[in-house]
């Protein structure tokens, strides 16, 4: 058999490791992303909206990319690579919108699914999956967000009433959500922390919207604002106590972000490789030049290195075997890997690098937020340290 030729877009041949539905799911979203965001993600982003999200949604609840990875109630099925290949496409055309498919499937669904009754399971979770119901995953504070143990959000008992009050912060999805799984405080003790499912009706229960951002710009995000609501006792996710629950629906989405990081550093690497192609200076495309083509060779690298450490991952996950410590492996990697392909992509741009007729920074700006959320660099380190030595250094 002949060596294949080589593929700037494929130089490690990863395409090898995935069968013919793989590539087909990969194919779809990126169809679909092709046709109904890249097209209009310039001026969303410029915008600060996200004005089509429900219409969006609906069409990702139909290609089954919403909790892709669950089963049963109308949910896919999808391995955790197929997740993850939609994850990295999805994010190719923005965070933004990675982040809705997210939040959605890997933290509300799948808070619902893994620990929600029957009756949960089934009230919310069809919707959900056809993109008809948005939900949202409330757990950071305004004054704790890597400290969840910290949070002021209560939940206290009124007969067989739960009363909640407290306040939610950075909420993806907030302002347009039908439902919010909101985690709060029933004693004074960590293990006394319960999710409930809170419908947006609910009186008390509000949501503005957070503007004014310069990162995730064409994403929902908001403030949940509880004040007195009162949900009946069922209203409970029955399934789990104590920061375990919200921690494993975290761990679940981060693992989708070390496959979007990829996606975002692999649109911004495509743009500085074609820019690079056709962009003359000093009579010669600038792709000609040794200092130019040692950064695409660098960019090069770390994305498909990043990719492949995504496969592995997968692979581990879809096998019941991928421990937290190795999520946290892959999202301070890639995500830290990401920006710098991004910066880098921007350096062969020029100053086109800071236009919106390029994705380049707009991925950058996006993935200030990606490296922030769901675990910041710091913490993913002293989980990663706390692995190798044995030693506890959070506090």
């Amino acid at each position: 058999m002949p060596v294949p030729s080589f593929d700037p877009g494929d130089p490690l041949g990863l395409d090898d490791l995935l069968g013919p539905e793989d590539l087909a799911i990969r194919d779809t979203v990126r169809a679909w992303a092709a046709d109904r965001v890249l097209p209009y993600i310039a001026e969303w982003y410029e915008n600060g909206e996200l004005p089509v999200l429900r219409e969006l949604a609906r069409e990702l609840g139909g290609l089954g990319a919403l909790g892709m990875s669950l089963t049963g109630y109308g949910c896919a099925g999808a391995t955790a690579v197929q997740y993850g290949l939609a994850c990295l496409e999805l994010e190719a055309a923005d965070s933004g919108i990675r982040s809705l498919v997210s939040v959605q499937g890997s933290l509300a669904m799948y808070a619902i699914h893994r620990y929600g009754s029957e009756g949960q399971k089934r009230r919310w979770l069809p919707g959900m999956a056809a993109g008809e119901l948005i939900g949202c995953f409330g757990l950071t504070e305004p004054d704790h967000g890597s400290d969840p143990a910290g949070m002021r959000t209560r939940a206290r008992r009124d007969g067989t009433d739960w009363v909640l009050d407290g306040r939610k912060m950075w909420i993806t999805n907030g302002s347009v959500a039908d439902v919010a799984v909101v985690w709060a405080q029933t004693t004074d003790q960590p293990d006394g922390v319960r999710g409930f499912l809170v419908p947006a009706d609910t009186p008390g229960f509000s949501a503005p919207e957070i503007t004014r951002k310069w990162s995730l710009r064409a994403s929902v995000t908001s403030e949940l604002v509880l004040d007195g609501v009162r949900l009946p006792a069922d209203a409970v996710l029955p399934e789990v106590s104590g920061l375990r629950g919200p921690l494993s629906c975290l761990n679940h989405a981060r693992y989708g972000i070390v496959w979007g990081a990829m996606g975002a550093a692999r649109s911004s690497f495509e743009s500085a490789l074609e820019y690079a192609r056709t962009r003359e200076q000093f009579g010669r495309p600038i792709g000609g030049f040794q200092l130019t083509q040692a950064k695409l060779a660098d960019m090069a690298l770390e994305l498909h290195k990043g990719i492949l450490l995504a496969h592995h991952l997968g692979r581990r996950m879809d096998a019941g075997r991928l421990r937290p410590e190795q999520v946290s492996f892959g999202k301070l990697n890639n995500v830290r890997e990401a920006i710098g392909i991004c910066r880098t992509a921007r350096t062969i741009l020029g100053a086109n690098g800071i236009s919106l007729a390029y994705p380049v920074m707009r991925h950058a700006t996006n993935l200030e937020s990606v490296l922030t959320y769901e675990g910041t660099v710091e913490m993913h380190q002293l989980v990663l340290g706390k692995a190798l030595t044995g030693l506890d250094a959070f506090r």
